[in-house]
Parts: C-alpha cells; sequence; structure tokens
C-alpha cells in the first residue's frame, strides 16, 4: 500500500508529487503576483472583470453577511463585497500565497476600505474556521491550481453557514467551434505575453496546462454534490471558456 507521500498530482502536464505541487504553484504565483492584474487584462482583453461582476452580482450579498473570498489575491472580489455587507458585515481575504495577499492588502488600502476585512494566509483544503461561519464563500480562478480539489470543496462546505452559497468562478471546457483557436491563444500568445509583460513565459504556460488538466463543467457539479452542495448549477461564459458553478449548503 502507498504511503501519502508516494501520490502523485498534476502540475500543468507534469506529473509530480502531491507534497510539492503547492510550492511550485506558490513559486508561480510569486513570480507574476506584481503583474497579475495586468496579465489578467491584457490575456483576457479585460473581460475577467465582467466574469467578475457577474459573480458579484450573483452573490447577491446583504449588509451584514459574512464572506470568504478564497484565492483573493489581489483582492478585486473583495473590495466589492466589502462595500456590499457594509460595517456590520465582514469579508476575509484570504489566499495560501503571501506575495498575493500583498498586492490585495496594498489595493484594498489605495481603495478606502478597512474595518471590515481580514487578510487571511490559509489552505483551502483545511480551513482553519469554525464550521458554518459563512454566509458565502467565492473562489475566483483559483481552484484549478488546488492540489486536492475535493478536500477543498469539503472544507469550504464544513464553513458554510446552512442555507449559505459556494461560488466557483473558473476556467472550463469551452464549446467545440471556439476550442481550436481557444488552444492556439492559450499555448501560443499567452506564454509570449508572459515573456514580454511579465519576463516569465513558464508561469503562464503552466496556467494554460492547468486550465485543460481542470475538470469540466460537468464534472465540477458533479464533485460539489458529492461533498454534500445541493441545488449545484454552473453558469457559462465566454462559450464555455469561463463557468460559474454554484451550490449551496441546506
Amino acid at each position: 500500500m502507498n504511503s501519502p507521500h508516494d501520490e502523485t498530482t498534476h502540475f500543468g502536464y507534469q506529473t509530480v508529487s502531491a507534497d510539492d505541487k503547492a510550492g511550485m504553484v506558490r513559486g508561480v504565483f510569486d513570480s507574476v503576483a506584481s503583474r497579475y492584474d495586468l496579465m489578467n487584462d491584457l490575456m483576457s482583453a479585460g473581460l475577467h472583470r465582467l466574469w467578475k461582476r457577474y459573480t458579484i452580482d450573483q452573490a447577491a450579498l446583504k449588509p451584514g453577511n459574512a464572506v470568504l473570498d478564497l484565492a483573493g489575491g489581489t483582492g478585486d472580489l473583495a473590495r466589492s463585497f466589502a462595500r456590499k455587507v457594509g460595517q456590520d458585515g465582514h469579508v476575509i481575504l484570504a489566499d495560501i500565497n503571501a506575495a498575493m495577499l500583498k498586492q490585495g492588502r496594498r489595493r484594498l488600502i489605495d481603495a478606502g476600505i478597512s474595518g471590515n476585512v481580514t487578510i487571511a494566509q490559509v489552505d483551502a483544503q483545511n480551513l482553519p474556521f469554525e464550521d458554518s461561519t459563512f454566509d458565502c464563500i467565492t473562489m475566483a480562478f483559483g481552484l484549478r491550481n488546488v492540489t486536492d480539489k475535493d478536500a477543498a470543496l469539503a472544507s469550504m462546505f464544513r464553513v458554510l453557514k446552512p442555507g449559505g452559497k459556494a461560488m466557483i468562478l473558473e476556467f472550463s471546457e469551452p464549446n467545440k467551434a471556439v476550442k481550436p483557436a481557444y488552444d492556439l491563444y492559450s499555448f501560443k500568445v499567452l506564454p509570449t505575453l508572459g515573456k514580454f509583460i511579465a519576463d516569465d513565459p513558464d508561469s503562464y504556460q503552466y496556467l494554460a496546462e492547468s486550465i485543460r488538466m481542470h475538470p469540466d463543467q460537468e464534472t465540477l457539479k458533479s464533485m460539489m454534490e458529492s461533498c454534500g452542495f445541493e441545488r449545484c448549477r454552473f453558469h457559462n461564459m465566454a462559450a464555455g471558456i469561463v463557468a460559474l458553478h454554484i451550490g449551496y449548503r441546506t
């Protein structure tokens, strides 16, 4: 019988030790943190802002809500959430990567947001929060980087309040009509942008590969249901290049 230390997983298209993946992912985001938002704008032609806006609208937060923004990085979602929940609510901007959280903290300060936001460096697979803590949990473009996605989903379910919702915004499986052009863009254009803008083509090659290794829409929906989420659904955007999955703890 293999020990846990013998387990392997994917880092992009590479097969690596499960114990090593988190550190390898950390290296990617340490490298790109300072130019992360600029690269997102360039890579998506600004569309990532519309995808996040849709997520914020679907969250339908109310004053006083408690929100966990996992893989929140530079704080795009957290800044909007903080305004919506007000001073009676609370938002935790969480990420496993300290360099990304440093950027998020700076952007929150620049936006004049304080008092109702806490920054926490956490592992989504083992969240350090009490059961039934949050009204809403979001994770935008982060689940594909998690080593054990089932563990992360189960941890999210545990800390969600009954009646609360989890929302996962992630790259997904595009429809067949756009897939050839999307593949060409992902594996030729993205690494080139990474080279010239962030001086790091390898990290953007990994990002393109990690998208291809991520579960498709129906598979992720089934994974959420297996962890206990109910009324699960997904909304495709950009011809399925991106999907927002929503599930509830009842």
